[in-house]
């Protein structure tokens, strides 16, 4: 399904170069459900990015089904991303003052399909994300949750062969991601999608068949994961503890003993 070879994405800064993708060769098969992580500035947005089609490497080799995308005209760049990609965002991006339907019919307004069929299509697709009872309420009315279930319904509107998604629980609650990342293993057992996932957290990632550990644009080694985290399963208590303490700003305090 995706295939990319001695890819590079070099930045350059004044008189020194950034290698922001350095040399990465990555093949993933149709219908795996795949983890990217990284810490900041590893190069996994960046790798999303041009997986997307939404930037080109400096050099390097990129094929989707066996095509070679940096040999695509733009109107062909658009045909793919348009009917083979659907993307989720750490951030929505929905508009604000449109009703969830709305927001999920926009690519197909892009492409020209009916208005009747643009509603038939979104509402089933806000079905499939659990959202059908709410698809007339605008974003300031859901919460993060169900907002990005929006997104997600936007995302596979155009029936897409590949789910990208970067750090799409970033700003949710711990529950909310975990009801996120299930629906993305069910998205990917019953529409057989291939979904790639850039997370920082490792919980999250467990949840996956395959992770991959970039660090300075470099993937340093990929482990398989032999019993993914199944849906809905509680995050350990020391990982809570852990998160609360990094979202408060908590330091740890040291006692010495008395003298």
């Amino acid at each position: 399904m995706i295939e990319v070879k001695d890819l590079y994405k070099i930045y350059s800064l004044g008189d020194s170069d950034v290698h922001a993708l350095d040399g990465v060769t990555l093949k993933i098969d149709d219908g795996e459900m795949v983890a990217i992580m990284g810490p900041s500035g590893s190069g996994k947005s960046t790798l999303m990015a041009i997986l997307g089609c939404l930037d080109v490497p400096t050099k390097g080799s990129y094929m989707i089904n066996q095509q070679e995308v940096g040999k695509l005209n733009e109107n062909q760049l658009a045909n793919l991303r348009a009917h083979q990609i659907g993307f989720v965002f750490q951030q929505f991006n929905l508009l604000p003052r449109t009703s969830a339907l709305e927001n999920v019919e926009l690519p197909l307004i892009y492409d020209g399909v009916t208005a009747k069929q643009r509603s038939e299509k979104a509402k089933e697709a806000l079905r499939v994300v659990g959202l059908e009872d709410r698809m007339h309420h605008r974003p300031n009315q859901l919460s993060g949750g169900q907002q990005q279930r929006v997104a997600i319904a936007r995302a596979l509107v155009n029936d897409p062969a590949i789910l990208l998604a970067d750090e799409p629980t970033g700003n949710l609650d711990s529950k909310s991601g975990s009801e996120i990342i299930s629906l993305f293993q069910t998205l990917h057992k019953e529409k057989h999608l291939t979904v790639v996932y850039v997370t920082h957290d490792p919980f999250i990632a467990r949840h996956t068949e395959r992770i991959i550990h970039l660090k300075d644009g470099k993937i340093v080694f990929e482990e398989m994961v032999k019993n993914p985290i199944a849906a809905g399963t509680p995050r350990p208590d020391e990982e809570i503890d852990s998160l609360n303490g990094m979202r408060k700003g908590k330091h740890e305090v040291r006692h010495e003993p008395a003298q």
